[in-house]
């Protein structure tokens, strides 16, 4: 049976930092929690603005992690200039991403006025552009996942294009969980999700919305590799600690 990773996002923690000028809490000490706890990797999103990671944290990160480094963003974000003095300018996705190699690259179409990720790649609009970028990510030994609704039509293009790995947007299970609205049919979309990606050969990852009431269920998805959990995860290390947090998730994906 596959053992799911749990990768925690530590983009929450970065925002409490970045809400005033200070270098508490730090980036680098909280991932080290996290791995002496139990998590299997590290995920940041670091965005042009660089609200809560911020291009320094990626190197620090990087320089210190003995566990996988997944780093989410939007492929085609340019550079854009810092106006916050002392945090470096943000060089583009890609260029940052081509100077760090972090283990994994997992390429989401957000834009820059999003507050959060909220949809996957439509790979007919954007097929042709990714495919020379995932191939220019794994030639330098990155493994690449994308960032996709449970769409097997899409799936089948993301194979297409030549990925290593697909993240299923969980968002609207979590919804449907949460609401008790349609719960059985929401989750059967993602189980053929799941089913599709394993006969094309494709590794699945998961996450958005994740949280310690509904990843029970969602870990019984067929050949899961890896969930990575942010804002839940900040919200109950609040209330019951970090490595306590930690444990629970990891329980929750039978470990």
């Amino acid at each position: 049976m596959t053992q799911t990773a749990l990768s925690i996002n530590l983009n929450k923690i970065a925002l409490i930092r970045n809400s005033r000028d200070t270098e508490y809490p730090s980036v680098t000490h909280h991932a080290k929690v996290c791995i002496d706890s139990g998590a299997d990797g590290i995920t940041v999103h670091p965005r042009p603005d660089q609200r809560h990671i911020r291009v320094s944290d990626c190197f620090d990160l990087a320089a210190m992690l003995d566990v996988e480094f997944n780093m989410e963003g939007n492929p085609f974000a340019a550079p854009m200039k810092s106006d916050r003095p002392g945090v470096t300018d943000y060089p583009g996705f890609i260029e940052l991403v081509k100077e760090i190699k972090p283990a994994q690259c997992t390429l989401v179409p957000d834009n820059n006025s999003q507050l959060t990720s909220d949809h996957g790649f439509d790979l007919t609009v954007d097929g042709d552009r990714l495919k020379p970028i995932i191939e220019a990510l794994q030639g330098i030994g990155t493994r690449v996942s994308l960032f996709m609704d449970p769409d097997l039509v899409q799936i089948e293009l993301a194979k297409q294009m030549g990925t290593d790995r697909i993240e299923l947007y969980t968002g609207p299970y979590a919804k449907a969980y949460d609401l008790n609205d349609n719960v059985d049919a929401v989750f059967e979309q993602f189980y053929r999700a799941a089913e599709k990606a394993f006969d094309l050969n494709i590794g699945l990852n998961a996450g958005h919305d994740l949280n310690l009431n509904n990843l029970t269920h969602f870990a019984t998805l067929p050949q899961l590799l890896e969930v990575s959990i942010g804002h839940a995860m900040t919200v109950d290390a609040i209330e019951m600690g970090l490595t306590n947090a930690i444990r629970a998730y990891q329980k929750c994906l039978g470990k």
